[in-house]
């Protein structure tokens, strides 16, 4: 199994749809007050500059080469992400694109040569394109066109062909399509009419398995029979119940799926498809996030979302037995990526205080070979501050998590400011993990507190579904209610509080600022909604699938009296405290005008607004160049108007 190509280039999930990621390291939540720290104990660090946090390489992807000694990543070692191979048996990474305007992500290395396939779209639009880099360096665009979108589905079990995903047909519904190895000519596998959710094509190339959104609580799953034309329902089950297939099991007779019926949280069964009968593998007390076999079938691989942290399993079916995970220290494994001969596994490991590094293992049993050093050797990790699992009780008594992270020198007499990060959504979750704008205002003497609101998913449905259709209420009242909890570290100034998110999470900075204007002393607005009516009357045609989901969510499209109640751009003569917007020119998601109008509105109120637009990014920032702008920008905004550690006013 592997990876999504894409980056997190931005520490929020995206707008509009829950997703299942994977985490890292999380700390046990202290007994004694938030933050577990005794107020006499100061540390002094020295403070690095963004260029140095910056200087750190992200890496993503994993795809073993068909010898097995290098593996495929994407990185941004280059300023911009590009594609590289990793020596399995340590060495440089040798970079194999030079792309220095769009982001190259990789889709993985063909079966039987060294020829590969990316995505990349332009700007940032989030139309990706599917490439193939031959041998000899030359790329060719397999999916050209105009306003389409393609996505890259994996390989045919005879390593002859591979599948596609493009809506050039209708921008409202991805179709599949087989590409042969050898030409690149192709036929349609799948006319998708129906606008139905790709999952997987059985190892015998006769099914595919497809899902149907219902509502933001049920999600229903069918197999279509490509000889006959029939598509069946399996998930014929009556109320609100997610199934969400994930793929064909190696013999193609079996289909893996993750399903809250009769639960809280997700868990992970098995179908059989000739009987019906379905049985369940994995049931934790928290969410199965993902789950899928090695290509011969010999491993499972499970990933938990315990407590915004990642618990990893890897299942030897043949020994009946959990595969021993390697003890990498103060990280947790991700992403892992089993060869296809399944000699060996590639995994990414990380913490709050260590972006993620690449390593091997040999499987059954091997050592893991660590083979990428992503933090820059200018910083030291024991300055960078650790994350901790805080609980607190909201205004009504629910009990909201989030993850806490104290700066080392914030003590009683020295109180830090803080800021309430809000992830995106609408049903997103901040999980415990490496973040470079985190960790850069951290290292400048603010507290962050990233608020896992109600709504919020990885807290079982019930939680999740808090916020269905009242956004901008009790979610809100959540994040002013943090508040007290920063307060109660004894280490917080409560009088300079701020609140920053993006996406969704820029919605809820902007409704804090618009409905609650008293509450955060100023607001960070990363890409966030300002009229929802527009947004949701604009969605990408590529989400058409999931349009049950967000009108259940968020309302009536065509209630544009709710939307206009809800949204801060009709309520902006509220908004008295300064503001920070940064807006990509090309985000296809949250439109730049609505991040124009709300810079406009609050202006108009004689209210400091300090406002960024990047021409070449989309939703979210994944060149270098942007990210060393925008995070110093935003620091010295803070800076301004909170004032850093130590001070008693703002400025």
């Amino acid at each position: 199994m592997q990876s999504d190509p894409r980056p997190w280039t931005l520490p929020f999930t995206t707008l509009g749809l829950p997703l299942c990621v994977v985490a890292v390291l999380a700390c046990e939540r202290s007994p004694d007050a938030p933050g577990g720290r005794s107020a006499d104990e100061p540390h002094a660090v020295p403070e690095y500059t963004i260029e140095q946090f910056l200087d750190t390489t992200s890496y993503g992807g994993a795809s073993f080469s068909p010898d097995g000694g290098k593996v495929l990543v994407h990185s941004d070692a280059s300023g911009i992400f590009n594609l590289y191979a990793v020596p399995v048996g340590g060495g440089d990474p040798e970079q194999l694109t030079d792309s220095t305007v769009e982001s190259v992500f990789s889709a993985g290395y063909f079966p039987a040569d060294e020829r590969l396939l990316y995505l990349s779209d332009e700007g940032g639009n989030e139309l990706s394109h599917l490439w193939v880099r031959e041998v000899d360096g030359s790329v060719r665009d397999l999916t050209p066109g105009k306003e389409l979108r393609a996505e890259f589905y994996g390989w045919a079990d005879d390593d002859d062909s591979f599948y596609v995903g493009t809506n050039e047909r209708d921008p409202q519904a991805t179709d599949v399509y087989e590409y042969s190895a050898v030409d690149y000519s192709r036929t349609m596998l799948y006319r998708n009419e129906e606008a139905y959710a790709f999952a997987d094509v059985s190892p015998d190339g006769t099914l595919v398995a497809l899902s149907k959104n219902v509502g933001n609580a049920d999600n229903d799953v069918y197999v279509h029979d490509l000889a006959s034309g029939e598509t069946r329902l399996l998930t014929d089950v009556e109320g609100d119940v997610n199934f969400f297939p994930l793929e064909f099991a190696p013999e193609g007779r079996r289909l893996l799926m993750l399903t809250d019926l009769d639960s809280e949280y997700l868990y992970l069964v098995e179908e059989d498809l000739a009987s019906g009968a379905r049985e369940t593998l994995q049931r934790p007390a928290w969410d199965v996030s993902f789950a899928g076999y090695s290509e011969g079938g010999r491993y499972l691989v499970v990933g938990v979302n315990a407590d915004a942290r990642t618990e990893l399993a890897v299942i030897d079916l043949v020994e009946g037995a959990p595969v021993a995970l390697p003890a990498v220290p103060n990280a947790e494994i991700s992403s892992v990526t089993i060869a296809a001969d399944e000699s060996a596994m590639a995994f990414y490991a990380s913490s709050s205080t260590r972006p993620s590094d690449l390593f091997v293992q040999g499987l059954p049993t091997g050592e893991p070979r660590q083979l990428t050093r992503s933090l820059s050797a200018q910083i030291d990790p024991d300055h960078l501050v650790e994350a901790e699992v805080v609980r607190f009780d909201s205004f009504d008594g629910v009990e909201i998590p989030g993850i806490l992270y104290l700066p080392h020198a914030a003590t009683e007499a020295a109180k830090a400011p803080a800021l309430v990060w809000v992830h995106g959504g609408p049903g997103g979750q901040s999980r415990v993990g490496y973040n470079a704008l985190i960790q850069y205002l951290g290292n400048h003497g603010y507290a962050i507190y990233a608020v896992n609101n109600r709504g919020s998913e990885g807290y079982g449905k019930t939680f999740m579904h808090m916020d269905d259709r009242a956004h901008g209420e009790g979610d809100l009242d959540d994040c002013v209610a943090s508040k007290r909890m920063l307060a109660e570290t004894g280490v917080v100034d409560p009088d300079r509080i701020g609140i920053l998110g993006g996406s969704y999470g820029g919605y809820m900075t902007l409704a804090a600022l618009t409905f609650r204007p008293e509450e955060f002393a100023v607001g960070v607005d990363l890409f966030g909604i300002s009229n929802w009516h527009r947004t949701v009357q604009n969605i990408p045609p590529w989400w058409e699938s999931f349009r049950a989901y967000l009108i259940e969510e968020m309302g009536d499209f065509d209630d544009e009296e709710y939307f206009r109640g809800i949204s801060p751009l009709f309520h902006a003569e509220s908004i008295v405290k300064p503001l920070m917007v940064l807006q990509g020119a090309n985000d296809p998601r949250v439109l730049q005008i609505e991040s124009d109008e709300i810079v406009a509105a609050a202006r108009a109120n004689g209210v400091f607004v300090e406002y960024l637009v990047f021409e070449d990014e989309g939703h979210g920032f994944s060149k270098k160049e942007n990210r060393i702008e925008g995070y110093r920008a935003i620091r010295e905004f803070l800076d301004n108007h909170l004032a850093p550690i130590g001070s008693t006013s703002t400025g």
